[in-house]
C-alpha cells in the first residue's frame, strides 16, 4: 500500500467518511436511515461486501471491499454522492428542521471552498482508506469501529447500538447483512 488510495478493489479497506466540520447530521433517524438504506443498495445492486460498520453522529466507519469485478471506489463516491444529494435535499426543503439554516450555511461555505463542488459539500474528502494486510490490523479496527459508540457514551455494549454490525458478530442479525471474512 502506497499513500491512502484504493489498489486492490478486492481487498477489505477500513475508511473513514467524515460530515464537513464535524456537523452531527446523524443525530436524526431520516439521515442515519438514509446512510443504512444505501449501504443496503450498494450490497445488493453495486458489489459492496461489508465486513463492519459504525454510523456514528457525524462520521461512519466502514470495513468494506467490493466483489469480483467490482470497483470499490466507484461504489464509494457513489455512496457519498447520493447520501450527501439526499440529505441535502431534504434540508432544502425540510422546514421542520431546526438546524436547517446553519447546516445548509455550513456546507455551502464548505462548497465555496472546494473547486470540486458546485455549491454545497458534505462529506470531507478525506476518507484515507487503509487496507487490511494482517488479522492483528483487521482485529484492531473492528474494535475501534464497534467501540466507538460505547466510547462516546452512546451504548454500554458495542452490540446494543444499532447502527454498527457489532450485533451481527453476536448474533447474525442487525440493519445490514454483514460479509465475514478471514485474513
Amino acid at each position: 500500500m502506497t499513500g491512502f488510495k484504493i489498489y486492490n478493489h478486492q481487498q477489505a479497506h477500513f475508511i473513514t467518511f467524515a460530515v464537513v466540520d464535524w456537523i452531527d447530521v446523524f443525530t436524526r433517524p431520516a439521515y442515519k436511515q438514509v446512510i443504512v438504506d444505501s449501504l443496503s443498495f450498494c450490497q445488493k445492486e453495486k458489489g459492496l461486501r461489508i465486513h463492519g460498520w459504525c454510523l456514528m453522529s457525524n462520521h461512519i466507519h466502514l470495513m468494506v471491499s467490493a466483489k469480483k469485478d467490482y470497483n470499490l471506489s466507484d461504489i464509494l463516491r457513489d455512496f457519498k454522492k447520493f447520501t450527501a444529494y439526499s440529505i441535502l435535499n431534504d434540508l432544502r426543503s425540510n422546514p421542520k428542521e431546526s438546524r436547517r439554516k446553519w447546516m445548509l450555511w455550513m456546507f455551502k461555505k464548505a462548497g465555496s471552498l472546494n473547486s470540486n463542488n458546485t455549491t454545497y459539500q458534505f462529506w470531507r474528502q478525506d476518507n484515507r482508506p487503509m487496507e487490511v494486510r494482517s488479522n492483528y490490523f483487521f482485529n484492531q479496527k473492528m474494535k475501534y469501529i464497534h467501540y466507538n459508540p460505547v466510547k462516546a457514551g452512546f451504548c454500554k455494549k458495542p452490540e446494543d447500538y444499532p447502527y454498527s454490525s457489532a450485533q451481527w458478530y453476536v448474533d447474525k442479525t442487525g440493519l445490514l447483512d454483514i460479509d465475514e471474512i478471514l485474513i
